[in-house]
Parts: structure tokens; C-alpha cells; sequence
């Protein structure tokens, strides 16, 4: 069970991070300095930098939640399914999510500030590297016949899926739109075709 310690500064860090995202998707992650995510927190700066040492970490707040969530996803997937049909999932909430949330809180979402940030977008592509990382390493512990090589590639490609609806989602969100229908299918299709591909490849790697 959690302490009332525990869930106070669990508190604190969702209320810094949540001013922060406001305060991005409203004045722009470049003019926002973490003085003015204190003050509008009503924190002390040290206090802001015990639970995000950099700005960037504010911005980047659930990637080591996501990360987790597509190792799991592919370890826990049931028999059979191969990483694309366990990872739709994802792609497809990331965009139903677009369609209904706020607008002018989404301006202030990882996705939004990848586009209009070229901060966000540089340490954006690290966390894709981590997530690839992630993916290649569930996979061969999955399918340890797989070649770790071949893990690499389709895990990369699996990413590159999520990436391609990040980008989409967050180039939407800068002109104030939301993602049409097109994200949608171009996302069943390329999981579709992964899916297929994994299939094949499990096939190959099986054979003497």
C-alpha cells in the first residue's frame, strides 16, 4: 500500500507536470523557463528540479510509462500473436485520444511539442531509440530463436509505426486540427503488413 508520503509527492510531481504541459501548449516550450512552471505551481524552482532535473524531463514526463507499457506488451502477448497486433493498441489510443481531448492541452503534449519544438523533436528521437531498444530486447527474449539483428530491424520498424502516428497527431495538433480517418487506416495497414512480416520471419527462423 502506498504512504501518504508517497502519494503527496506523487501529487506534487502530476500537479508540476500538469502546469508545465499548460503552460507549454500555451506560451510554447521555448518560452517557458522552469521559474515560471514554480511560480504557476505555486512550488519552489528546487522543488521543480527534484522531481524533473531538465526542462526536457517535463516534456518527456511518461516515456519510461510508455516504454514499459510496449515491453509488457510484447512479453505478455498471448501465444501466437506476433508484436504488431500487441502493440495496435497502442497506435490506436494515441489516436482516439487526439480526436477527444482538449485541443489546447494537446498544444502542450509530447506529440504537439516534438512539431514545434526542435528541442523536444531531438531528445523525442532518443526516447524512439530507447523504445526500439525496448522492443528488440522483449522480442528475443520472447523468440530466442530470433537473430538479435532481425529483432532490431522489426522492432524498429514496429516504432517507427508509433512514430509516424506521434508526428501525424502532433503536426494536427500545431494547426489546431485532429487526426482524419487516413491516420487511422494507414496504421491497420502497416500493422497489418508487420504482422505478416513477423509471421514470416518467425517461420524462417524456425526452419533447420
Amino acid at each position: 500500500m502506498t504512504g501518504l508520503r508517497e502519494r503527496k509527492k506523487a501529487e506534487t510531481r502530476q500537479r508540476i507536470a500538469d502546469v508545465a504541459a499548460h503552460l507549454f501548449g500555451t506560451q510554447g516550450f521555448d518560452a517557458v523557463a522552469m521559474t515560471d512552471v514554480a511560480r504557476a505551481a505555486d512550488v519552489s524552482e528546487q522543488t521543480v528540479y527534484n522531481y524533473f532535473p531538465a526542462k526536457t524531463d517535463l516534456a518527456l514526463d511518461r516515456a519510461e510509462t510508455i516504454r514499459q507499457r510496449l515491453h509488457d506488451l510484447v512479453v505478455d502477448r498471448p501465444a501466437h500473436t506476433s508484436p504488431a497486433n500487441a502493440l495496435q493498441v497502442v497506435a490506436l489510443e494515441d489516436i482516439a485520444r487526439a480526436r477527444a481531448d482538449d485541443l489546447v492541452e494537446q498544444r502542450g503534449q509530447f506529440f504537439a511539442l516534438c512539431a514545434s519544438s526542435p528541442v523536444v523533436r531531438r531528445f523525442g528521437l532518443a526516447v524512439r531509440d530507447e523504445q526500439t531498444t525496448t522492443i528488440r530486447t522483449a522480442l528475443v527474449g520472447t523468440d530466442p530463436t530470433l537473430h538479435p539483428g532481425l529483432a532490431h530491424v522489426h522492432a524498429a520498424s514496429l516504432v517507427a509505426v508509433l512514430e509516424l502516428v506521434g508526428d501525424s497527431i502532433g503536426a494536427a495538433v500545431v494547426q489546431g486540427m485532429r487526426p482524419d480517418d487516413e491516420l487511422e487506416d494507414t496504421v491497420r495497414l502497416a500493422f497489418t503488413d508487420l504482422d505478416a512480416h513477423y509471421h514470416r520471419l518467425v517461420q524462417r527462423e524456425d526452419q533447420p
